[in-house]
């Protein structure tokens, strides 16, 4: 991913070096696994964590890949170089690429997963302040874009909270379920190495042992993992879409917070663009991207084939930087949200008291109106609202068929906005919790 777009410690996650880093690592734990089994001198084993604090040479790697053709002989080579031809006659021991490839792999995917867990916490503390904070903030809901009935700025910020919240599970069981290593030798029957090895290194490098690895971890588990990043894209633009709409100059509820010495246009200097929001969107498709070439990976020929390795190089840095960097810019985006409350009733009011049809159609077949006629009663006074500019409540009262059924102080009963927020309180509990 371009810089633009990536946080450092995600990026770190990707490098060359963290990821030779890493086969260092797990290479190292299993030459002491394979010395406690005796497959190996302990002194062998020992030799090789004489390059523990070294920092290996990305170039000099690359440089060998040109001949070998093959990155993992490319660094245990250089690893050679390093502690010597003799200590590093029983590194690899057993093993085959993909037992450093797969397990690095996961390793960097479960860091990634823990970084971006800590930016869904930050996300969901921040919608539930702003939730808070305007919680009794009333303003139009909208059905197909079209005003429907009252709600609040609080449960909107609220539902989002449950979508993240939600979210938020789901990426800590992707974690969970990718949270796997595999050192189990060619075609996975573990019979050039001991499975205690796979054991040892997993259980140093955070992981668990893979229950069955063909040569390579099943591909399902990568796959789920990616899907879950997509569903969170997704929010994101739920999210997104709605701070852009709200920041539509007719609409005006909400915008993006506008910095001093912020541009909005090359042109035309009045303009606040909600361009961190529409940025978000694009973000998005980018992550979503990746979720149909990782389900493709799932299905892999016989016991492996490397047509997901060129896949997955790009879509495991790609999917999490954006995605990191995508939540990180909601959070502030959310902190840093203005709200505009009197824009709020001002729009809720422009079509004078239409947002309380339904109040008035329940109330009449409370009095015993048919519900067919008590649509008709509501609905020919409400176009006269739609196409004249009239005033509902006033339509309402001047309606003989509707004073037949009730005064004008019931017809006025249903024009109170505080019925629609009498409820505000159960859906928080219900979202945050008593």
């Amino acid at each position: 991913m371009i810089p633009r777009y990536s946080r450092p410690e995600m990026v770190a996650i990707w490098s060359p070096e963290t990821k030779f880093r890493i086969w260092y690592e797990i290479e190292a734990h299993a030459c002491d696994a394979q010395a406690k089994l005796g497959v190996i001198p302990a002194e062998s084993a020992t030799a090789v964590w004489k390059a523990k604090d070294v920092e290996f040479d990305v170039a000099r790697i690359d440089e060998i890949e040109r001949v070998t053709k093959h990155d993992v002989i490319a660094f245990l080579t250089h690893l050679a170089e390093i502690i010597g031809q003799d200590e590093a006659r029983f590194v690899h021991q057993g093993m085959t690429s993909s037992d450093v490839l797969d397990t690095t792999l996961n390793v960097q995917m479960t860091r990634a997963a823990d970084i971006l867990i800590a930016d869904m916490e930050a996300l969901l503390a921040a919608l539930k302040k702003r939730a808070e904070e305007h919680k009794l903030t009333v303003r139009i809901g909208r059905s197909h874009g079209i005003h429907a009935e009252p709600t609040t700025m609080g449960l909107t910020f609220a539902r989002f909270y449950a979508e993240m919240d939600r979210n938020l599970s789901r990426l800590r069981a992707a974690r969970m379920e990718i949270a796997t290593g595999a050192v189990s030798g060619a075609v996975g029957t573990f019979a050039n190495i001991d499975p205690s090895v796979e054991a040892h290194v997993c259980a140093q490098m955070g992981l668990v042992a893979e229950p069955i690895s063909t040569q390579v971890i099943p591909r399902d588990r990568h796959a789920m993992f990616f899907a879950t990043l997509g569903v969170i894209a997704s929010s994101i633009e739920n999210i997104a879409i709605e701070i852009r709409h709200m920041q539509r100059t007719e609409v005006l509820e909400a915008e993006e917070f506008f910095s001093k010495g912020q541009k909005g246009s090359s042109a035309m200097p009045h303009k606040r663009n909600p361009v961190l929001t529409e940025n978000l969107t694009g973000l998005a498709r980018l992550v979503r991207m990746a979720v149909v070439p990782a389900m493709e990976n799932v299905a892999l020929w016989h016991e492996r084939d490397i047509s997901h390795s060129s896949v997955e190089r790009g879509i495991g840095p790609d999917a999490t930087i954006t995605l990191d960097f995508a939540l990180a810019r909601l959070t502030g985006v959310v902190e840093n949200l203005v709200i505009y409350p009197d824009n709020m009733i001002a729009n809720m009011n422009k079509f004078r008291g239409l947002i309380h049809s339904q109040r008035v159609l329940l109330a009449l077949t409370q009095k015993g109106v048919s519900r067919e006629d008590s649509y008709a009663l509501v609905q020919r006074n409400a176009m006269r609202v739609w196409e004249e500019g009239a005033d509902f409540l006033t339509e309402l009262k001047a309606d003989p068929d509707v004073a037949k059924a009730m005064t004008e102080a019931e017809i006025e009963e249903n024009f109170d906005l505080g019925y629609h927020t009498k409820h505000v309180d159960t859906i928080f509990a219900r979202v945050f919790g008593d």
